[in-house]
């Protein structure tokens, strides 16, 4: 098997999308970084696929970000790492929003066509074959965060069901057996994959599953304390509170507080995300850590691959998972 672009990037120490720009030639890079790319690619005996190239010779230099929703830390997060890859590459973007809505997908990516290169994808509610269906056969598209029914799409996400089952298993260690959850969006991907993680914790310790414990919530703070009050008002009520994401820990939090109830004297809680102002809260909340800015540097690379050098090489590259760690604190 020939050298791959990863094999150019490692020799030459530098990024693959570095690599892409100096082979393809599609923006400035710095001198020592081109010459090294060079080298790597002459000494490795690497050249790019002649025929991807040719479908991409009219570029716009944007790439377009496609997500449910911008507001938040996650999304802030996520963007920051998406941002300064592109910038790293001379890229503009180009962001809207589908809200959660196919025909709002939709008609995102038609406005986007012919403007942007390629585009990064984040559609929890559906499943990425559903978007390629309603997307222009010769746009590139890297997803993040999203079902897919098989291989051979180029995908990049994060063990939410992984990183559940640990934070709950670390509550049962805990000696909790009342452990209340309050869920995601009951369509959203991700929240599906974290309460199944939860589920199976359960299961594995031999603990029932208390179908009044299950709170139905959002990924919003409102959605978290408006759940926390039905858990917190139950005649049996729970020692610990999990939620799905930290913005409804916030407003978990909050609840828990108006009850004079103690955390985690009273009530242990927990959140997933770890966004900057989880360390914040008092106590300082416990939480999954997802590598949000990795998230987006990652898509932007393999995005660029699929842009430079063919759909086929960015596949190579895809991992199924990033690691996410659990970041243990006061709450719990």
């Amino acid at each position: 098997m020939g050298a791959t672009i990863r094999d150019v990037a490692e020799r030459a120490k530098v990024s693959i999308s570095t690599v892409s720009r100096v082979l393809n030639d599609t923006c400035n890079v710095k001198a020592d970084k081109r010459d090294r790319v060079l080298d790597a690619a002459a000494a490795l005996g690497y050249t790019p696929n002649p025929a991807a190239q040719s479908l991409h010779s009219r570029k716009t230099g944007a790439i377009g970000i496609l997500l449910p929703y911008v507001s938040g830390e996650f999304y802030a997060e996520l963007l920051n790492g998406i941002d300064s890859a592109a910038q790293e590459g001379g890229r503009l973007l180009l962001i809207s929003t589908s809200h959660n809505s196919e025909e709002e997908l939709e008609a995102a990516m038609k406005g986007m066509y012919r403007r942007v290169d390629g585009m990064l994808v984040m559609a929890p509610v559906t499943t990425s074959e559903a978007v390629l269906r309603r997307a222009p056969r010769d746009l590139p598209v890297v997803f993040l965060n999203t079902r897919s029914e098989g291989g051979g799409i180029p995908l990049l996400t994060f063990d939410n069901y992984g990183g559940m089952r640990a934070m709950t298993e670390h509550l049962i260690q805990r000696g909790h057996k009342d452990i209340g959850f309050i869920t995601g969006p009951a369509d959203a991907f991700d929240a599906q994959e974290r309460f199944r993680g939860y589920r199976e914790a359960l299961h594995a310790s031999g603990i029932p599953l208390r179908e009044d414990l299950i709170a139905n919530g959002e990924y919003t703070q409102r959605a978290g304390h408006d759940a926390a009050r039905y858990l917190i008002g139950l005649a049996q009520r729970p020692s610990a509170i999990m939620t799905s994401n930290d913005d409804a820990a916030i407003g978990a939090l909050s609840a828990i507080r108006e009850a004079e109830l103690s955390v985690p004297g009273e009530i242990a809680l927990t959140g997933f995300d770890d966004i900057p102002s989880a360390m914040f809260t008092v106590p300082p909340l416990s939480t999954v850590h997802v590598p949000a800015r990795e998230l987006g540097r990652r898509s932007v690379e393999i995005l660029e691959m699929a842009i430079d050098n063919g759909i086929d090489v960015a596949l190579e590259e895809t991992g199924d998972f990033l690691p996410v760690e659990l970041r243990l604190r006061a709450s719990s």
